[in-house]
């Protein structure tokens, strides 16, 4: 999908710790039938974060990084505005995906040998195994994030968009914690959901 191409630069329209429980590729998959997510506060990805070097500051790719970091944080800003389930949904995956091209941004793209634009959600596990699980469940999500932006008010529940600005959250600080960066954006305020749906 075009939305969930990445292009690592700063201007990219693309806690701690990574998901503890062990979820199957399937469950994930499909987190708005079955509202399995990874764990939010797992310490799985301590042994793998910690054999990296952290990023020196100053170079390319860690500005980009952190510029990336800075939108995203302001994009969960205007999520947890946004009065509009769908509007609130996009948003938040937005602001995920450009937590993903940091990681792309600091780590590098793989190489491959296929041709044409690929997802953030497939690059990053190959550069950051320990994000596997939050890549592949916002992966699962792309499409009801495209029918938010096509303005399909049934795509997305009131429920639905507030736990995605929970998850982004909890992603966009992983990220950081995962990097060793921390975007200069103020934290968004938290989400106090008033839905029943």
């Amino acid at each position: 999908m075009a939305a969930a191409t990445v292009t690592v630069t700063a201007t990219a329209t693309a806690a701690v710790g990574s998901p503890a429980a062990v979820h199957s590729p399937a469950a994930v998959r499909s987190p708005e039938r079955t509202g399995v997510r990874p764990a939010p506060l797992a310490h799985r990805s301590g042994r793998a974060a910690a054999q990296r070097p952290l990023p020196q500051r100053g170079g390319a790719g860690v500005d980009a990084a952190l510029s990336l970091l800075d939108l995203a944080r302001a994009g969960l800003g205007e999520a947890m505005a946004a009065s509009v389930p769908t509007e609130r949904y996009a948003a938040a995956h937005l602001a995920a995906l450009r937590s993903a091209a940091a990681v792309l941004a600091v780590r590098g793209r793989p190489a491959s040998r296929r041709r044409g634009p690929r997802s953030a959600w497939e690059l990053v596990p190959q550069v950051a195994p320990e994000l596997s699980e939050w890549t592949a469940f916002f992966a699962a999500g792309a499409a009801k994030r495209a029918a938010a932006e096509a303005g399909i008010a049934r795509a997305v529940t009131c429920r639905e968009a507030d736990d995605l600005v929970r998850d982004s959250t909890t992603f966009l600080a992983l990220v950081e914690t995962t990097l060793g960066l921390l975007s200069h954006a103020p934290c968004p305020p938290r989400v106090v959901s008033s839905a029943t749906s």
